[in-house]
């Protein structure tokens, strides 16, 4: 399966031990972990101004996800019906790469949307509820 971990799940994996950190595990030893430059840039951000990790801890993160398939900024945004234009960016990264699901913890899009072409979007519970069927 080919999935796509939100910014929120990634800087949770990252920043603490829990479930965030457990799906990004079995993604990456199970599945086809995908990302994009977007979430990359934010990643880095948050990790630094919001969490405060060391520069190296950060670095290491990124080279990590950059194993992975990396999908490039999209063109134009996914246009949504929702508050954060930054998540629009995100959702078409999603369907450039053709994700087959999206794991975010971001209520406004768990609540507004349940699947974009095809693309389903669970929450970090919702999907480890899914593997575990």
């Amino acid at each position: 399966m080919k999935v796509f971990l939100d910014t929120n799940v990634l800087v949770s994996a990252f920043a603490t031990r829990g479930l965030s950190a457990d799906v990004l595990r079995v993604v990456m030893a199970e599945h086809e972990l995908v990302t994009s430059e977007v979430v990359l840039d934010e990643l880095q951000r948050v990790l630094a101004e919001k969490i405060g990790a060391p520069a190296t801890a950060i670095d290491a993160a990124v080279a990590l996800l950059r194993k992975h398939h990396v999908e490039p900024r999209a063109a134009d945004p996914y246009l949504l019906d929702i508050d954060d234009d930054d998540d629009e960016w995100v959702v078409a990264s999603v369907v450039s790469c053709n994700a087959d699901v999206f794991v975010t913890g971001d209520r406004q899009l768990l609540d507004g949307v349940d699947e974009v072409e095809g693309i389903r979007f669970l929450s970090p519970r919702e999907f480890w509820e899914l593997l575990s069927r």
